[in-house]
């Protein structure tokens, strides 16, 4: 199948969850550290810059659901800005394929198959990290209250 460098926050279940479905289906993950990265303008829009810019942060981070900050209210340069500061806020998880170097936001099931194929579909549409209300994205120093 595919190898795929996956980026993710280490401890976070729905990064786990995310993994095992690609494994499952017959892909190969390289996993890293998404915020141990030294993510570069260029290197971060290279995955970011087909999508809105709503659709870059993260939403179960606590600074934007506490409403500190409104992804519909940036521009690129801004949100950009604010996520090479405070990676937590990054969706993730972030991929790229090693066959084409294509990239990949997030983990809607749908679009993720037609990326790369999931051979068994998983019984929720989206696998989206945090995407439970009663987890949070801290970080990494405090709890982590998805793992």
């Amino acid at each position: 199948m595919t190898h795929i460098v996956f980026f993710e926050k280490p401890g976070c279940a729905g990064n786990a969850r995310q993994r095992k479905v690609l494994l499952a289906s017959g892909h190969t993950l390289e996993p890293r550290d998404l915020l141990g990265t030294r993510w570069t303008r260029e290197a971060l829009l290279a995955f970011l810059a087909p999508l809105p810019v709503a659709q870059w942060f993260n939403r179960a981070a606590v600074r934007i659901k506490s409403g500190e900050v409104q992804p519909e209210a940036l521009d690129a340069e801004t949100a950009l800005a604010l996520l090479l500061s405070e990676p937590l806020l990054i969706r993730r998880p972030l991929m790229q394929r090693a066959d084409d170097q294509s990239r990949h936001v997030g983990f809607d099931t749908a679009a993720v198959d037609a990326w790369v194929g999931l051979g068994t579909k998983p019984a929720s549409s989206s696998l989206e990290a945090c995407a439970s209300p009663a987890q949070s994205c801290t970080s990494p120093g405090e709890q982590h209250a998805n793992v």
